[in-house]
């Protein structure tokens, strides 16, 4: 939703009406593909504990943000390898699409370092080069974030239209946006 919100936003404030902005959305929507992996769960506020455990030497692949299930476990792998399982899932989701240039998004869900994170980056851009996929915008930050949850998403989001990525490059006001 991230992607979205800052290319919407620019949109909205380019001064487009709320039903051209429903319509970009109608289109941008299903361009934006996100998985994640997660070492840890995130704390539920209300209770003060986190929502699922994960042993120490565990992950889990495909958690949500607010702690949904995820679709497998195993144990605890190298950076190359969890962006592996996951640049291969979402490549997979736009039909081994390679023709088309593509933004991503690496987030830290709440407690993964930067430095984590950019490891991470880096080998995601290995892995997309490889298949040739050709990446026009990145971003990397914990700019979704969870209580105490340590792990990291990956959004891949198909530039079908130039005004996106004009909108993911416009300046913005924000802390975490930078």
């Amino acid at each position: 939703t991230v992607l979205v919100h800052k290319i919407l936003g620019n949109l909205a404030r380019s001064g487009a009406s709320l039903v051209a902005i429903k319509k970009a959305a109608e289109v941008l929507v299903p361009e934006i593909h996100t998985i994640a992996v997660a070492l840890s769960g995130a704390t539920v506020p209300e209770v003060g504990r986190p929502g699922f455990e994960l042993p120490v030497d565990e992950i889990e692949y495909g958690v949500g943000i607010h702690g949904e299930p995820g679709y497998r476990r195993e144990k605890m792998l190298p950076s190359k390898d969890l962006a592996k399982e996951l640049v291969d899932k979402l490549v997979l989701s736009f039909d081994g699409d390679t023709t088309s240039h593509y933004a991503i998004l690496v987030n830290g869900m709440g407690a993964t370092p930067l430095m984590e994170q950019f490891i991470f980056t880096n080998d995601v851009m290995d892995l997309l080069d490889d298949k040739g996929v050709k990446v026009a915008y990145s971003k990397v930050g914990n700019l979704m974030t969870s209580i105490d949850m340590a792990g990291i998403s990956l959004t891949l989001l198909r530039l079908s239209n130039a005004d996106w990525l004009e909108g993911l490059n416009a300046d913005v006001k924000t802390i975490a946006w930078g």
